[in-house]
Formats: C-alpha cells, structure tokens, sequence
C-alpha cells in the first residue's frame, strides 16, 4: 500500500452513525445526554437567578422611594386614598365646588405624591384595567411603597426617641435626667417633658393644673386641639398672637435636621444653616417639621399609634398641614411663607445667588484677574 493510500485509510472514519427514519432518533451516547441535560439546566438556572436579582432591585428600588412618602406627602393617608380621591377629581371635574376641606387636603396629597414621584403618576395613568398581570403589577409596586414609607417612619421615631431625650438632658439639664431606653418616664411625670407637652393656653408652673393634666381631670383634657409648647419659640407664647414663633422651637429644627440631612448635623441648631438648599422645591417636607414624631418621643408610650390617650396624632397632623395650605387669604399667606423663609435659612443657610448681578460679579477678583492678564498681554505684543 502506498504511503497516500495509508493517510487516507487513517483519514476514513471507523464508523458513521446510522440515520434512521423521520420518525426515530439520532442514536447518542447515555453520557452525551446527560451533559446536554445538565448544560440547559444551567442556563435555566442563569436565566432565574438573572429574574430574581431584577425583581430584588425593582423591589429595593420601590421600597426606596417609598421611604419619602411619610416624610414628604402624608404622614398617615394610604396610598390607596391618596390615588382614589384623584381619581375621583379626574371623574367629577365640573363639580369641584362640592369637594370638602378632607377632600382638598388629600388631593394636595396626591399632588404632593407625584411631586416626590413623578414617574408613579406615569405608570398609574398607563395602566391597562382590563389587564389582571398589569393589576397585578400595581398592587406590587404599592405594597413596595408601602413598606418603605412605613419603614421610614419607623426609623424616625426610633431616633428621635433617643435623640430628644439627649437634647432635653442637655438643654435643659433636669435634676432626672431623661435615659434614652425608658420612655415611661417621659410625658407630664417629668417635669421638663411636661411643659414641653403642655397646651399653650396653660401654665405648667400652676399646680391646680399640673395635677389637672396628671390625673387627667375633665377640665384639663390634653388633646390634638392645642398647640403644645415645644412647638413656640423658646417655648413660650404670646397669648395675643398664638401664630407668633410658631413652628419655630429649637427642638423641631434639631429635629428636621436630623431627620433630612444628619443626627450630627442637629447638634448646630441655634444659627443658620451652611448647606446648599437641596429641598427648594419639597415645600412640603418643611411643612410637616416633625412636630408629631417630636410629641410622640416626648409622650411616655412605647410604640407609634394614631391616638394616645385623648390625643389624635392624626388630626394634630392634619391641624399642622392646615396652618400652611388652608390659609384664610393672601395676608396669612405671606405670613406662612416667611416662616418658609425662616426653616429655609435655619436649615439650609441663606443664598445670594440670584444677587451675583454681571455687575457685581465683573467687580469681583475673577474677572479683574482675567482682565489684568489681557492688559498685560496687550503690553507685551505692543513692545514687540
């Protein structure tokens, strides 16, 4: 045989497979099967791991956002309301003088809602109501909101449950001071957090009604309906202008700071603010201030509830939004919106920007500075 016809014969295959009818198989091997079974199971596998980390960051995502909702829309309105009542507007458009004050303030609520979340506005009016996976899917998105709004709220009240008591002891300095794991020793059993509580149209410092409130007389029922005095300007009031230093105690700015921007960052709570004005356009969030979260760490219960005893935390809220968006006319709207003014620069410090005219900023080092570098490059060219 020649050496050609050797290579050749070595070139030939052994065997060929046998290729049956339309109807049979391609005969392989058990172990060939076997990995090409193991292969595609991987890849499923690949593929689920794949769906559930993007279902994970959706979720993280939702639960996220979710957390601005008690901060910045409603402390305690459901989304679900919120979405209802503007629905209902959107339905009964020619009759909106029919709507009530509760009406109006959840529909400002849902206006607030799409101001912190554009892009919920979007998928809700995108909806296909006929479609049960895209129902599905809104009620998925919701709950994720919901969880995160209730989590932010959560955490607030926790820190702020350690965190008042810290400023009381160190304002203040009480002969007991407050522990920050025990709060039944708060609300009018301590001194310090008693007046802090009480209505604005008593004196504390009178024992007829220090014992009133104490043993909870008819006479000296502590509810949503009074302003309590850590809400006033060195806690003190003028009973002929109740709205003077409203809304402007040291505890609330310590608090809102701890709350929007750092717990550190409230240690500085007497001067003006020295961040740039990151909330300009969250005018709610100052709004709220806090002032429930504040009453309920200086309450002695435990756990966050809507009703303490004769107080509504719910309504106290509601009488707050009240104060800035149910005003009476443009004369107390002014007035509200320099007591924005005010939180603006207490938090945030204040900003000239809008004053940094062409003319005064060519008066300034840059532009001289630029201005003497031609000079003296006109000069040099000159003497050449």
């Amino acid at each position: 045989m020649s050496g050609l016809e050797a290579a050749a014969e070595v070139r030939t295959p052994t065997s060929t497979p046998v290729i049956p009818t339309l109807s049979g198989a391609v005969p392989t091997s058990v172990d060939a099967r076997a990995k090409h079974c193991i292969a595609a199971l991987e890849e499923e596998l690949d593929t689920l791991r794949q769906e559930k980390g993007s279902k994970q960051r959706k979720t993280t995502y939702y639960v996220a956002q979710g957390r601005a909702i008690r901060r910045m829309v409603a402390l305690y309105t459901s989304l679900e309301n919120l979405i209802a009542k503007n629905n209902h507007r959107c339905e009964d458009e020619d009759d909106s003088e029919a709507n009530t004050s509760i009406q109006d303030r959840l529909q400002r609520g849902y206006i607030a809602l799409v101001q912190a979340l554009p892009w919920l506005h979007d998928k809700l009016t995108h909806l296909d109501i006929d479609d049960a996976e895209d129902m599905l899917k809104k009620v998925s998105v919701i709950m994720q909101l919901k969880r995160g709004a209730d989590a932010a709220r959560g955490d607030d009240t926790s820190t702020l449950k350690d965190l008042v008591a810290s400023w009381v002891n160190q304002d203040f300095r009480p002969s007991r001071l407050l522990k920050l794991d025990d709060k039944h020793s708060r609300s009018f059993v301590h001194d310090v957090c008693g007046k802090l509580l009480c209505p604005a149209e008593w004196d504390l410092h009178s024992d007829s009604v220090k014992a009133g409130i104490r043993d909870r007389t008819v006479d000296y029922i502590v509810s949503e309906n009074s302003w309590p005095l850590f809400v006033y300007k060195d806690y003190s009031i003028n009973p002929d202008n109740l709205e003077q230093g409203l809304f402007r105690s040291k505890v609330l700015v310590q608090a809102f700071k701890a709350t929007f921007t750092s717990p550190s960052s409230a240690r500085e709570a007497d001067g003006d603010g020295d961040r740039a004005d990151i909330l300009e356009n969250n005018r709610r969030a100052w709004q709220q201030l806090n002032q429930a979260k504040v009453h309920f760490a200086l309450s002695s219960i435990t756990s966050w509830r809507t009703v303490d005893g004769d107080f509504d935390y719910e309504i106290f809220w509601n009488n707050i939004m009240d104060i800035f968006e149910a005003v009476p006319g443009p004369v107390a709207q002014c007035r509200v919106n320099k007591l924005l003014e005010w939180w603006t620069r207490k938090v945030f410090g204040r900003n000239h920007r809008e004053d940094l005219t062409p003319d005064v900023v060519s008066k300034m080092s840059v532009t001289a500075l630029a201005d003497q570098r031609m000079v003296l490059e006109d000069a040099a060219f000159d003497s050449d």
